[in-house]
């Protein structure tokens, strides 16, 4: 997944807010503004920094100046051409959603409006007070055995996994629940049962000894102490002791990133006689019958001693501190739909702290992320209509069919590969199904029932019809075209179960995408995205999966040494690279990014190659064809972050930080050629120790 926006990163390039255009507003809302794409085209000469050598730093070279200039806004916790192009869609997306309100009633476009405004009316969420989750509130209240918390927990339960992240829960629920295609029987769909229960990004927020952590728990004790003491419960700071207590025993249970990320250690297949025996303490039965899955009788469990430890945590814990952990989390994950104080301080912890963000984002802003998660397909089908041309569409085609047949073409000349792995190779790359701007069939949301002036109803339905969507794909066939983006997130993603792509509309347009422009720069750009994608089926997580999606070897026993004996020495690279004096990235961590990025970038630049016809490159604005191919590239990564936020990536993400993904570079031979990189610079690798992946 190629990812890069404040939470995962979104991807892009340089995009100039050049004119503002006052929205169609709707009765009783302040009108938004609206910034339009670029009338400029093409490399961003003026942001490089030429006082540097390429061949020492190709990101400070390509983006120095540019990075000396940006301002990060106080709503976010980074800035760069994807943060500005993401910035743009939401604008967009505002103005969509305000003129969908005055669609015909019972039309999905006025449902659409109803979410958004109801959001908005901040007033009326202020005069209703706490009374939106005092039903929940007496619900826990009336908890009196183990029995009735596991009936709480199973309610609790929902579909909120992040499948682009999924091997790394974050979610306070205890589990979380992931519906997708069997790994042993791709022709179905199993039920993935995660770890999760954690308040804080990840276990090492819990358990690691450093000064900085020790400070960010110190802060989220207090905020769990500001929340129950909001809602006035007594004895608040005891209270939160408990709970960071008992978080701090979960996160003890959890695998950690990389042991979550191996595919074959999470592929436990569990019957439901066996939970019991296998995870004793948790009132299983109670929990799958309230959950909704007291018929499903086998389940993937993907961090099985995870699973076994929360589950001796729900019987050996005090049951009153267990209701004091639901009652912090029903406030803390419906703050956005509570009185303002409570959203300011969900914002404190959680943006401030953790990610050093001054300024909560405007109201406006959030309520157009709220719709888009409730619904996102319905929006995206008003986004494409109006920014997505048809034209646009077939033109992004054609760029995914030069770079599969590309790639095809890179298969046909590895060296190191025999034969009878490249045919399965081959093979794969020919079922690869790719999803360009949106869904062949539109997700169908009439079975979703929204309020006007019910925010926190309508938020609780939304999740609950999400969840009853997934439910319902068990036991039916897998449709390998079905979404996990919405059209108007900018972003991309490969699913290797699936052996699927989807390219959402918002990045296929400008700066990434630009009609008029010299392709080069759209092939360095959005092409090594595009290229990356493709890439992820065959890295080391893609690569362990044969076309139909099957976990299955399809490798010689020496091509996958040679594999992974490259992937290695890849991850080696990276942990090199020191974003804070002690803290390196971590090679293994996000060696299946890395490797993406690799072999993306060189796919992109073959099939960009097979553009020109055997012509020579143009040059323009002083560089040659090459240099503007790799050129792009770095500037389609150039960021500014806050530390907080990069600290947290370095901790949780899977994609290295933006500035070595650009530096990439350094392991194909023309960019050597390009800027005359030579021996001794900070970059230079020798021949032999560049990677080659694919």
């Amino acid at each position: 997944m190629s990812t890069r926006n404040d939470q995962h990163m979104t991807r892009g390039r340089r995009l100039s807010v050049a004119v503002l255009a006052a929205c169609t507003a709707v009765a009783g809302l302040p009108p938004i503004t609206a910034a339009e794409p670029p009338t400029r085209q093409g490399l961003d000469v003026a942001g490089i920094d030429r006082a540097i050598a390429p061949g020492d730093d190709f990101f400070g070279y390509a983006n120095g100046l540019w990075v000396k200039s940006a301002t990060i806004p106080a709503d976010r916790s980074s800035w760069g051409p994807a943060e500005e192009l993401t910035e743009l869609t939401a604008q967009r997306t505002a103005q969509l959603i305000r003129q969908a309100a005055a669609s015909a009633a019972g039309s999905e476009a006025r449902k659409i409006g109803k979410y958004y405004s109801s959001f908005m009316d901040e007033a009326g969420i202020e005069k209703l007070g706490l009374k939106p989750v005092e039903p929940g509130l007496k619900q826990i209240d009336a908890i009196s055995d183990r029995a009735a918390l596991a009936r709480a927990f199973g309610k609790m339960l929902r579909a909120d996994v992040d499948v682009l992240n999924a091997t790394n829960l974050h979610t306070a629920n205890l589990f979380g629940l992931w519906v997708a295609q069997d790994l042993d029987d791709p022709s179905r769909y199993s039920p993935f049962l995660l770890q999760g229960g954690l308040g804080m990004p990840d276990r090492d927020y819990y358990l690691d000894p450093s000064p900085s952590m020790e400070q960010i728990r110190s802060s989220y004790r207090a905020h769990i102490a500001a929340l129950l003491s909001l809602a006035r419960l007594p004895d608040a700071q005891a209270r939160a002791g408990r709970i960071l207590a008992l978080e701090q025993r979960i996160a003890r249970a959890h695998w950690t990133r990389e042991q979550s990320e191996q595919v074959v250690a999470g592929n436990n297949h569990w019957r439901r006689s066996e939970f019991t025996q296998r995870a004793p303490g948790l009132d299983w039965t109670a929990f799958l019958d309230a959950a909704g899955l007291s018929a499903q009788q086998e389940f993937v469990v993907w961090q099985p001693s995870a699973v076994t430890g929360i589950s001796a945590l729900a019987a050996g814990e005090p049951l009153e501190t267990w209701k004091d952990y639901l009652r912090f989390h029903l406030l803390d994950g419906t703050s956005d739909f509570l009185p303002r104080a409570f959203a300011a301080e969900h914002f404190e912890f959680h943006e401030h702290v953790l990610s050093g963000t001054p300024e909560l984002e405007a109201r406006w802003k959030r309520a157009v992320e709220e719709t888009n998660a409730a619904l996102g397909e319905a929006v995206g089908k008003l986004y494409v209509a109006r920014y997505f041309p048809p034209a646009e569409k077939a033109r992004a085609e054609a760029m995914v069919r030069n770079l599969v047949a590309a790639f095809a073409q890179r298969l046909d000349r590895l060296e190191w590969m025999t034969s009878a792995t490249r045919e399965k190779a081959k093979a794969k790359l020919a079922a690869l199904k790719v999803g360009v701007g949106y869904p062949d069939k539109w997700r169908d949301y009439s079975g979703l029932e929204v309020i006007a002036g019910d925010a926190f109803g309508n938020a609780e339905r939304a999740k609950l019809f999400e969840y009853r969507r997934n439910l319902a794909k068990l036991g039916r066939p897998v449709d390998r075209g079905e979404w996990v983006m919405n059209p108007q997130l900018v972003n991309a993603v490969n699913l290797p179960a699936m052996n699927a792509l989807n390219f959402p509309a918002a990045i296929l347009q400008p700066p990434y995408f630009e009609p008029g422009r010299d392709p080069v720069m759209d092939y360095g750009a959005i092409g090594a995205t595009i290229g990356h994608e493709i890439s992820h089926s065959f890295d080391d997580q893609g690569a362990l999966f044969d076309p139909s999606g099957r976990l299955k070897n399809w490798w010689t026993p020496q091509d996958l040494a040679h594999f992974r004996s490259a992937g290695a020495r890849l991850a080696e690279q990276f942990d090199h690279y020191q974003p804070f004096p002690g803290v390196h990235v971590h090679g293994k961590q996000t060696l299946s990014e890395n490797i993406a990025d690799v072999a993306g970038l060189s796919v992109a630049y073959d099939g960009w190659r097979l553009t020109l016809g055997g012509k020579p490159a143009a040059s323009s604005a002083g560089f040659s064809g090459d240099q503007l191919f790799f050129l792009s590239f770095a500037q389609s990564w150039r960021q500014t972050i806050r530390e907080p936020a990069l600290r947290r990536r370095i901790v949780t993400d899977g994609h290295a930080p933006d500035e070595y993904r650009a530096d990439t570079v350094r392991n194909l031979d023309a960019w050597y050629g390009a800027f005359g990189v030579k021996p001794g610079q900070k970059l230079y690798l020798a021949p032999a120790d560049r990677v080659r992946v694919w």
